[in-house]
């Protein structure tokens, strides 16, 4: 494995574009897969996406407004719709058809806003990942958050899959004892959208943000159980209760619970935008334990992108500079083999439609 060998980009799938709450203030801009995009709701409250150029002179759409027909450009007034057509130029009465720009296919669900950026005749709404924490709010609270890291897509995927990293870029927050960690039963089973992950960390001693979430005073039977899905999104389940309570054949019991949905929508080769969210499974009645949650957990995102970019930097100075691969590497190529094929697969239909 070659430190350069960014994956390129798959096209022909659903990427998380932007969270609801990101829209509240107006027009939203964002680029994706290196397309400048402007995201924003129209006068029914349908979210759209945009090319972030108006095709007069230019001007990016997003410095622009929201007004009853569309998105005003902020240079001449022209007005598109969610859809890419002009519908209005000041002064003028007809507008020609070609007068449009570029429109990319956008599903809301689960809280969620998704954009397919390939072939939009492509675009499957049932390939939609189901995350439906979301729409459970009484019993998994959730808090959501994005930030752009600078480093490849897959750079994310890889470390979600390989949590042998926790004990060490995470040793302060969740991460907890390095023995344990080394001492985890790991399993890896490959799907048809990619692979399971699961671990175990039996008779271990809590991390200090367990501890802080539910008070263990003992050690504890701790899980991982994360699933990535292809091309970029991983749902992880966490929990943990006291040991020897019987964790493997019963997790709903009284202790420490959480679900994650973690996403890269690709911005350039060398960065991505990273949404996570966190739902809470534990004191749910209770606002602040939520709230005490993602608090206690955002440090370990940012410690991510902290290794994640230096790496990325690396591989920039030196890209001809083998990598190795070690034993907790397996979840890693599972998950690589299954972008690898959507990639594969996606050239050949490219190539045969040519």
């Amino acid at each position: 494995m070659r430190e350069n060998a960014n994956e390129p980009f798959v096209r022909n799938a659903w990427y998380i574009a932007a969270w609801p709450e990101e829209l509240e203030d107006g027009v939203l801009a964002r680029t994706i897969m290196g397309e400048p995009l402007v995201i924003f709701r129209d006068a029914d409250g349908k979210a759209a996406a945009l090319e972030d150029r108006c095709c007069h002179r230019g001007a990016p759409l997003s410095q622009g407004w929201i007004g009853d027909k569309g998105i005003t450009c902020g240079y001449h007034g022209l007005v598109f719709d969610g859809s890419g057509a002009c519908v209005e130029i000041p002064g003028q009465d007809k507008i020609p058809a070609q007068t449009r720009v570029d429109a990319y296919p956008v599903v809301e669900r689960q809280k969620i806003i998704w954009i397919w950026m390939g072939d939009a005749g492509a675009a499957d709404e049932t390939k939609i990942v189901d995350y439906p924490y979301h729409d459970q709010p009484e019993k998994w609270p959730h808090k959501k958050a994005t930030f752009t890291i600078g480093a490849n897509y897959m750079m994310m995927m890889d470390n979600l899959m390989d949590l042998s990293h926790l004990a060490y870029v995470h040793r302060k927050t969740i991460g907890g004892s390095p023995d344990a960690h080394a001492a985890a039963e790991n399993s890896v089973t490959e799907t048809e959208t990619g692979c399971v992950y699961e671990r175990w960390m039996m008779n271990s001693p809590p991390p200090p943000t367990y501890v802080k979430a539910v008070g263990f005073e003992g050690q504890i039977d701790r899980w991982h159980h994360f699933e990535y899905l292809a091309p970029s999104t991983v749902i992880q389940n966490n929990g943990a209760i006291d040991a020897g309570k019987g964790a493997r054949e019963n997790r709903d019991q009284p202790g420490l619970q959480f679900q994650i949905i973690h996403h890269a929508t690709p911005e350039t080769e060398t960065s991505f935008h990273y949404f996570f969210s966190l739902a809470n499974g534990y004191r749910q009645d209770e606002p602040e334990a939520t709230e005490q949650l993602f608090t206690e957990s955002y440090p370990t995102f940012l410690e991510d992108k902290v290794i994640l970019e230096a790496q990325q930097a690396n591989i920039d100075r030196r890209p001809d500079r083998e990598l190795i691969a070690i034993q907790d590497d397996r979840a890693v190529f599972a998950a690589r083999r299954a972008i690898k094929k959507m990639i594969e697969a996606e050239g050949a239909a490219k190539a045969a439609a040519e």
